[in-house]
């Protein structure tokens, strides 16, 4: 038999699917025991699907859901829209239709997985992603196979191309943010709204879905703690490489007694770590485990082959499915109660960057705040801006989420002083 699969959108994703059916044919036929046709593509209107035909584009263009909806022939739907609607609909409306589902749209995952997946459930038909998450890095099926038999106690990723490409020549070429942000925008790293990469938005909707597969617990979007890199500086930037590290924005899942917790925040790693060799638009994610202890994951993040090669191995374990007659088994079968850590559990450094008046006993009061929150100094470092301004930039000892929380409410009231960054420091 042949498996037909219909696509959701035929833009730069969807549209390295026929050369990796075409390049890699026998391979792909191979490994799903079933040939893979493309049945339909669904497109916005009839001028886009004038446009793709008179461009050479062979296939059969609808432009309404239900003519895929509606035909028994099509097994799999391939969604490669993006944003929330109206892919969530024709994605809810493909699996009630009993077709199985493959999306690379982290947003919508992040935000509306658990109601998708159970809506393939009761429909008794799956729902696969591993592109949505480091788009060309199979990191999703490796924690859900790999793993199995291991204990995972935390991941870090970088996870974004276009915010470790800025941070990249922020630290290379010693470019201001804004000078990054532009060279991203010229390239095309960066959207026109470039706020979910700088804000680590992105990256944070693929802390959701990456708790999923390392934990077994689904946290909410809200509940990751996330920051971006606007406020990064060529100062911290200098300051970091001084003290042997490098900036870049980070994200971490990490288990502790009392639960999970998961943030995306400007990291100082040090140069040693494997992570922090990770540049321009390349994603990593580094598992810590019991069992097998350190390994990383590297590869792109993005882009057309790598992305749609991820979309082509979920098709290809689902048409296994389809051409064996048995049911396609849920993407990820590690499931538990989420529980939230506690802030008292959860230990890092902290790099303070305060801009005052240059004059005495300013140190002094800042240090009477730290001490009052039982946070020690270990190192400290006082650089003149002007005249009448300085920064005091502030590396502290181990501290709990609580006293963070509370230093960084005092010292962004105390008068006469401006709290202008905050990074982690690993």
């Amino acid at each position: 038999m042949t498996v037909n699969i219909a696509l959701l959108g035929f833009g730069t994703v969807a549209s390295g699917i026929p050369f990796l059916l075409k390049e890699n044919g026998q391979k792909i036929s191979s490994a799903a025991c079933t040939d893979i046709s493309i049945s339909k593509v669904l497109v916005r209107d009839e001028a886009e699907k004038n446009a793709l035909l008179a461009a050479g584009h062979d296939y059969n263009f609808v432009t309404d859901i239900t003519a895929i909806l509606t035909d028994p022939s099509v097994h799999i739907v391939v969604e490669l829209m993006g944003r929330i609607e109206p892919a969530k609909t024709f994605i809810s409306q493909a699996l009630e239709a009993k077709k199985h589902v493959v999306t690379a749209n982290k947003d919508l995952l992040a935000m509306h997985g658990s109601e998708l997946l159970a809506i393939a459930s009761a429909n008794q038909v799956a729902l696969y992603y591993e592109a949505a998450v480091a788009g060309g890095i199979p990191i999703l099926r490796t924690l859900a196979s790999a793993y199995t038999s291991d204990k995972i106690t935390k991941v870090l990723g970088v996870v974004n191309g276009t915010s470790n490409f800025m941070m990249t020549k922020m630290v290379d070429e010693g470019w201001t943010y804004d000078q990054a942000l532009a060279e991203a925008s010229r390239l095309g790293y960066a959207e026109s709204d470039p706020t979910n990469d700088v804000d680590g938005i992105d990256a944070a909707y693929k802390m959701v879905i990456l708790s999923q597969f390392a934990f077994g617990m689904t946290i909410k979007f809200d509940d990751v703690r996330y920051e971006g890199i606007r406020n990064i500086t060529p100062a911290d930037v200098k300051l970091a490489q001084k003290l042997g590290f490098v900036i870049k924005l980070v994200g971490e899942i990490v288990e502790r007694e009392s639960g999970i917790y998961a943030e995306v925040v400007p990291t100082f790693l040090p140069k040693t770590h494997q992570l922090a060799t990770v540049n321009g638009v390349m994603n990593a994610v580094f598992v810590e485990s019991i069992g097998i202890g350190e390994a990383m994951f590297y590869g792109p993040g993005a882009g057309q082959k790598p992305t749609a090669a991820s979309v082509v191995a979920d098709i290809i374990q689902l048409a296994m499915s389809v051409a064996e007659g048995y049911s396609a088994p849920p993407f990820n079968t590690f499931a538990r109660e989420t529980v939230y850590a506690k802030k008292e559990d959860l230990l890092d450094k902290y790099y303070f960057a305060i801009e005052t008046e240059d004059k005495s006993g300013q140190l002094l009061r800042l240090a009477e705040l730290f001490h009052a929150e039982n946070v020690s100094f270990e190192q400290v470092f006082q650089d003149k801006i002007s005249d009448h301004v300085a920064t005091i930039a502030i590396i502290s000892h181990q501290m709990d989420l609580n006293q963070f929380d509370n230093l960084v409410a005092k010292i962004s009231s105390l008068d006469g002083f401006t709290l202008r960054n905050t990074i982690k420091v690993i």
